[in-house]
């Protein structure tokens, strides 16, 4: 594609999104961009949470962390660069140990992520011998590496059932665990770290969560939802999963990034608001630009916002913040995230 074709094919998505010499000035880093990946044989995977302008331009691959996990595990590129945060692009690497991968930005942390360590898990499993554990794919690697099995947002449900199990360690994400606690029936309880419960005991124990929160969807509330449907009664409210149950159940539709955008794909509601990082929003609006979005949500994650287009640039030009996990726990992660990629 030519810069002419890049600057074309930008205005056209985002017309809605930027003004013209906004586009103009990142069509000609995006087109630079798509040189060096035929130049370095280079493989870019771009999140849902990107900004509208890298999104739309020089990602060979979008999605939610599961759909670009399974990218990651079947690409033939030398190089990687993993537009996301910091435990996808480990995820990539887990699954790629031979290959280069890289993240555009080293401050692409995640609040979630860093709500439990590897220690924490080997305690909770001390504490609850035998029972497995289901660790969210928004963790670092050697917390992976404690876990039996891996999940997203959007397999969550079914890797629960999967195991059969009656008690399941379930973490980080305090209201996931509790959105799937319900969607399966479960009881759920939230130990502290001394060990102490509410008084029950192992038969009254069916899910066991950690209180680790997104500090983007956290911020969402009730309160919002009743605010928007008393001045904009027919908008569609969607929720992601990690929002709390609360915000859940008093929205229209819950699901992950990817279940988020085909509900707009197959819906046709006069107007949606989603109830997620707002990036996602306008990623939409650009890709769908009969669909009408409130332009409500302003939680923006700052971790994703640390990866732009010049960032991706500098990555692959200078193959500067290369991922690495160390072999050992590579090893003992990868069989949680290939028993996640088997279920789906």
């Amino acid at each position: 594609m030519t810069y002419e074709q890049t600057l074309t094919h930008m205005r056209t998505k985002l017309q809605r999104i930027a003004p013209d010499f906004e586009i103009e000035y990142k069509a000609k880093i995006a087109y630079e961009i798509n040189q060096l990946k035929k130049e370095r044989n280079a493989v870019i995977l771009g999140h849902n949470y990107m900004e509208p302008a890298l999104f739309h331009s020089v990602p060979d691959f979008t999605g939610d962390s599961l759909e670009l996990s399974r990218r990651a595990a079947q690409t033939d590129a030398d190089i990687i660069v993993f537009c996301g945060v910091e435990f996808m692009a480990e995820t990539a690497k887990i699954l790629n140990p031979s290959k280069t991968v890289l993240i555009p930005s080293q401050k692409a942390g995640c609040s979630l992520a860093a709500s439990i360590t590897a220690q924490d898990v080997r305690d909770l499993k001390a504490r609850y011998p035998g029972v497995p554990v289901v660790t969210y794919i928004n963790t670092y690697a050697d917390v992976k590496a404690e876990a039996d099995i891996c999940c997203t947002s959007g397999n969550a449900k079914a890797v629960v059932e999967s195991l059969h199990a009656d008690t399941i360690i379930f973490l980080p994400d305090e209201y996931l665990a509790r959105n799937v606690a319900q969607e399966t029936g479960k009881h759920i309880i939230f130990p502290s770290k001394n060990g102490k419960t509410n008084g029950e005991t192992m038969l009254d124990v069916q899910m066991i969560g950690w209180h680790g929160r997104c500090e983007v969807h956290e911020k969402f509330t009730v309160v919002d939802i009743e605010a928007v449907r008393h001045d904009h009664p027919d908008t569609l409210i969607l929720a992601h999963p990690e929002c709390s149950p609360e915000v859940v159940s008093a929205s229209d539709f819950s699901g992950s990034t990817t279940a988020l955008i085909r509900f707009v794909e197959q819906s046709n509601a006069p107007s949606y608001l989603l109830l997620t990082e707002c990036s996602m929003g306008d990623n939409i609006i650009a890709a769908h630009p009969n669909k009408e979005m409130l332009r409500l949500c302003s939680v923006r994650c700052p971790h994703m916002n640390q990866i732009r287009l010049e960032d991706t640039r500098d990555a692959l030009r200078y193959t500067q913040y290369e991922v690495h996990v160390p072999e050992e726990i590579r090893v003992r992660a990868l069989r949680s995230v290939e028993r996640m990629l088997a279920i789906g």
